[in-house]
């Protein structure tokens, strides 16, 4: 891991990943283990405009993982937004991604009722999101955690989150997550299943998501004929 210098209110950072939109790193926040998302400018785009999108990113990523926990879905807590570094810092989550766990899963056999539970726990978030108006848009495993001791699941990385109530927007969302489990998590069976169960329990508008959905993966099917 990489160490960077410290800012204000911060001990020295521990890069944990890069992404082609932001840095994040893991540190101490005013005596709390935390975790820091930086945003990094764009070379290729004119400054004035690179500032503006940055900034409207920083803000737009706050406020929908502000809105997730309002809807009653676990997310790491926002501790601070500073709009002059464009970060955002926010609690430390301990406990592995859904991926680690089903990829141990695939190796060591299915535990049916963490895995039910697991399942049951994704389903409801979703569906309180989606009835609340907001899209994830970056659904996967990696972006699941289940925190240590309770096995919560917490959701994480609402960088390409936005608002819609449009169904066509929603089936889209339970596409990615689906698309990630068949091509991480085959071996653990159709996980989809137990998770849009739990969906049409939790969401009151989960009909017109679901039919939307299957129009979805039908284009996806003409396109892997086609490609």
């Amino acid at each position: 891991m990489e160490e960077t210098e410290a800012c204000a209110n911060h001990s020295p950072l521990v890069l944990l990943k890069q992404g082609a939109e932001a840095r994040v790193f893991e540190s101490n926040f005013v005596g709390r283990r935390s975790v820091i998302k930086e945003r990094f400018s764009k070379k290729y785009r004119h400054p004035t405009l690179d500032t503006k999108l940055t900034l409207r990113r920083l803000n737009a990523e706050a406020r929908c993982m502000t809105k997730a926990r309002k809807l009653g879905v676990c997310t790491p807590a926002l501790y601070a937004v500073d709009t002059v570094l464009n970060t955002l810092t926010f609690e430390y989550v301990e406990g592995p991604s859904l991926k680690e766990v089903l990829l141990e899963f695939g190796l060591k056999g299915v535990v049916e009722e963490w895995l039910d539970d697991i399942a049951s726990q994704v389903g409801d978030a979703i569906g309180k999101l989606h009835d609340g108006g907001l899209i994830h848009g970056d659904l996967t495993t990696s972006n699941m955690l289940l925190k240590s001791g309770t096995n919560q699941l917490v959701l994480i990385d609402f960088g390409l989150s936005f608002t819609s109530t449009l169904p066509e927007d929603k089936a889209v969302d339970l596409y990615v997550l689906e698309r990630a489990l068949l091509s991480m998590h085959s071996s653990c069976g159709n996980v989809m299943d137990r998770i849009l169960a739990a969906y049409r329990k939790s969401s009151k508008q989960w009909s017109s998501t679901l039919n939307k959905l299957a129009q979805v993966r039908q284009r996806g099917r003409k396109k892997t004929m086609v490609g």
